[in-house]
């Protein structure tokens, strides 16, 4: 395993990070404190205003991907 993209996220983060997917800048969350916390983590940057997924933040959600289908189950 990758340590480096194991990454405990709430579920607030989880469902930010998938919908920074979107490229919609409509569909963008705007949870100033959640979006922070995942800017801190380098999963997200801003591009200007918009929140934009990096290619770390990425990976991450593909690796956890699994693991929310898990627990959906």
């Amino acid at each position: 395993m990758d340590s480096e993209l194991d990454c405990d996220l709430t579920f607030e983060q989880w469902e930010t990070l998938k919908a920074l997917r979107a490229p919609a800048p409509a569909a963008r969350p705007r949870a100033r404190r959640v979006l922070e916390s995942l800017v801190a983590l380098d999963l997200v940057s801003t591009d200007g205003s918009l929140p934009v997924i990096t290619a770390r933040g990425r990976r991450v959600l593909i690796r956890g991907s699994s693991r929310l289908l898990d627990v959906a189950a």
